[in-house]
């Protein structure tokens, strides 16, 4: 009877256990002190630059798995409140970095190759392409490399002109080879939408114009070059590491770009991102979302992507402001925050 009695029990333990297994609740990869610290940081931003809303991503290189998600919008005059923004679609000022890895891949560009921006206007197709300092005279003569680091319109058109010549297509073909615009869904992120080209134009694609995306798409991307090719999905609870793309471009490529990303932080337009506690990598970049007959009324996309430690990178993250009005910076606005977080994350 006592035997029958000790089965029982155990058997019924047993059970409770397999019950609470298969109930288990997903986990969340969010670190709360980093969430807090990141949401303090970026509303301090806004309030100072009188933005409409921002979002801030934190993501550990090697899983994909997401630290801090935050959105926020404004509420009042001086209040802004949390919103599920992650979903936003919209173009890019992030975008010369990777029509750069495409064009290292043709093999035809070279970080030290020189390009003429000329007096910082372009004609092209009977459009104006005007670099930011075209009223000051436009950047000249300049490396691929300082080109970038300048965030040159014209550089970046020019060094697509000499790789893909006739032939615009093969940048697309190479983009969608690198898995750009992945994914299409994350899990936990409401409403996440495909990317999207609304016009096939080289000229503006390059540059972040004439297509849809999502910042979480853009950090995705980054990531990978951070993570030396390898693609992973985001992830907002703990689970199997999902790789997207093994190698999104060939390892020399990557490693050139890197090199450029660094360089633009200690001698590029991006030096506010710059830590004093740990050498990082990124790029700035502001977007006109849209313009009006008042000027300042025009919205602008100001926002910084980039990774840390440079040389063996751990996290990646993106920052990403949407503000009405000039000035719109994102090395000044977007780069600070970035930095801001970089050094609140190193463990003195």
């Amino acid at each position: 009877m006592g035997q029958s009695i000790f089965i029982i029990v155990v058997l019924s333990i047993f059970t409770s256990c397999q019950c609470r297994q298969q109930v288990t609740l997903p986990i969340s990869t969010i670190d709360s002190i980093l969430q807090v610290n990141a949401t303090s940081t970026l509303e301090e931003k806004l309030l100072e630059i009188n933005a409409q809303s921002g979002q801030v991503i934190v993501m550990e290189v090697q899983t994909g798995q997401i630290k801090a998600l935050v959105g926020l919008t404004k509420k009042d005059s001086t209040n802004y409140q949390s919103c599920e923004n992650f979903s936003v679609w919209q173009s890019t000022g992030l975008m010369h970095p990777i029509s750069l890895l495409v064009a290292l891949e043709t093999g035809k560009v070279k970080l030290s190759d020189k390009v003429d921006t000329g007096n910082g206007i372009y004609q092209v197709h009977g459009r104006e392409l005007k670099d930011h300092n075209w009223h000051r005279g436009g950047y000249g003569e300049l490396t691929v490399q300082k080109g970038l680091a300048a965030s040159s319109n014209i550089a970046t058109y020019k060094t697509m002109e000499k790789a893909f010549g006739d032939n615009p297509q093969t940048f697309f073909d190479l983009l969608a080879n690198m898995s750009y615009g992945k994914p299409d869904s994350i899990n936990g992120i409401v409403s996440l939408q495909p990317y999207k080209i609304t016009e096939k134009n080289i000229t503006w694609n390059c540059i972040g114009y004439e297509q849809l995306i999502s910042p979480i798409q853009v950090l995705t991307f980054y990531n990978a070059i951070a993570n030396n090719g390898k693609m992973i999905q985001p992830q907002l609870y703990k689970d199997s590491v999902v790789v997207i793309n093994p190698q999104i471009a060939s390892r020399a490529s990557i490693d050139s770009l890197k090199k450029a990303l660094v360089f633009n932080i200690t001698d590029g337009l991006c030096q506010p991102a710059k830590s004093d506690k740990v050498v990082v990598a990124g790029m700035q970049g502001t977007s006109s979302l849209s313009t009006n007959e008042d000027s300042t009324k025009d919205m602008y996309a100001v926002e910084f992507c980039g990774y840390f430690p440079a040389d063996n990178p751990k996290y990646s993250i993106i920052v990403s402001i949407n503000k009405t009005g000039l000035p719109a910076s994102g090395g000044l606005m977007a780069g600070d925050v970035f930095r801001k977080i970089v050094d609140s994350m190193i463990v003195k």
